[in-house]
C-alpha cells in the first residue's frame, strides 16, 4: 500500500463550503486571489482523485491545475566535505 500523496487542486472561482460540503474533512481550502479556490489534501489512490474531480466536474466547477505538492527530501548523515569541515 502506498502512502497518501497531498495534492493542491485550484479551481475557477470563489466555491462555496455548500458545493465543497462533501470534501471539507479531507481539504482545507482558502481563496489565495481573486477568482481562485484552492483546495489542499491527501489522495489516498487514484480511484479517491477522481472522484474528487467528478464531485468538481459534476458541478461545473472549472478546474484549473491538480497537482501533487512535492515535499522537501529529509537529508540523513550526510558526509561533510572538505569546504563545510570545521577549522576549529
Amino acid at each position: 500500500m502506498t502512502a497518501p500523496t497531498t495534492y493542491e487542486i485550484v479551481v475557477k472561482g470563489r466555491a462555496s463550503a455548500r458545493f465543497l460540503r462533501p470534501l471539507l474533512d479531507d481539504f482545507t481550502v482558502d481563496h489565495p486571489v481573486d477568482g481562485v479556490t484552492r483546495l489542499i489534501g491527501e489522495i489516498r489512490d487514484a480511484a479517491q482523485l477522481h472522484g474528487v474531480v467528478a464531485h468538481l466536474t459534476s458541478l461545473n466547477v472549472e478546474l484549473i491545475s491538480i497537482a501533487p505538492l512535492a515535499t522537501a527530501p529529509t537529508i540523513t548523515n550526510r558526509p561533510t566535505t572538505h569546504n563545510e569541515s570545521s577549522n576549529s
